[in-house]
């Protein structure tokens, strides 16, 4: 069986109308998870959680708490397939909108899934590459090399939501992010292009996570960021190779 989960904080209520049509157009069964708030995170919870510098390479950024919230709202979905014992659970945020792509390339990927497997569903199709696995109907199912980045949906599987708990009692660096270590994950996620979704955060008043930085923090992050995603790229390469 399969299951749609929508994350979605009930006091942003400027979601709810975007959530209500979002779970009408799912043709499956679908659950609401209460997103965990970050307001409510105490210093314990999240010590209990998060150490920075865990894993290598190391985040060269420190998480803030609506990341670590938004952290904890994919686990809580991860223990959720498990506890309901699904063959895989559909996860999508509640920025998240079904495009006409959606019922065909879902028709695909549903043919795919195995309890082991973690497919992505891109908002960005044309920033991702790989190996192709399947093609069925336009719809292609790749291997990303790196992973993408994003969380807006993914289907995942039983099998991959246990080790992906298993390997995330604590954290270092936002999900989608620690979801492109298949050195430390010992999973391969995989990726349908096209997508079959889009977000319209913009039109909901924004990222719940992002938030405004300094002009020199931002400058930091800009020369970080795409040296941290080389030794990403090289340290993926080293598992597929290994």
């Amino acid at each position: 069986m399969i299951k749609a989960f929508i994350i979605h904080l009930s006091k942003s209520t400027e979601r709810v109308d975007q959530v209500d049509r979002l779970r009408k157009e799912l043709s499956m069964p679908t659950e609401i998870v209460e997103a965990v708030d970050a307001s409510n995170l105490s210093d314990a919870d999240v010590q209990r959680v998060y150490k920075s510098r865990l894993h290598s390479p190391g985040y060269p950024f420190g998480l803030n708490i609506q990341e670590i919230a938004c952290f904890l709202s994919h686990r809580k979905v991860w223990q959720a397939i498990i506890d309901q014992n699904l063959l895989a659970g559909l996860v999508l945020e509640d920025d998240v909108v079904l495009t006409p792509d959606f019922a065909r390339v879902f028709a695909t990927v549903e043919q795919y899934m195995t309890p082991n497997n973690f497919i992505r569903f891109p908002v960005r199709p044309n920033k991702e590459k790989g190996l192709e696995l399947l093609v069925v109907d336009g719809v292609r199912i790749l291997k990303a090399m790196p992973v993408g980045l994003g969380m807006h949906a993914q289907l995942i599987g039983q099998a991959a939501a246990k080790q992906l708990l298993a390997v995330t009692q604590m954290f270092d660096r936002p999900v989608d992010t620690t979801l492109q270590m298949n050195w430390v994950t010992t999973l391969s996620p995989l990726v349908v292009v096209p997508g079959g979704v889009a977000e319209n955060s913009a039109q909901l008043g924004g990222s719940t996570i992002q938030r405004k930085r300094p002009f020199l923090e931002k400058i930091k992050r800009e020369i970080s960021r795409p040296i941290y995603r080389l030794r990403v790229l090289i340290y993926s390469r080293r598992a597929v190779g290994s």
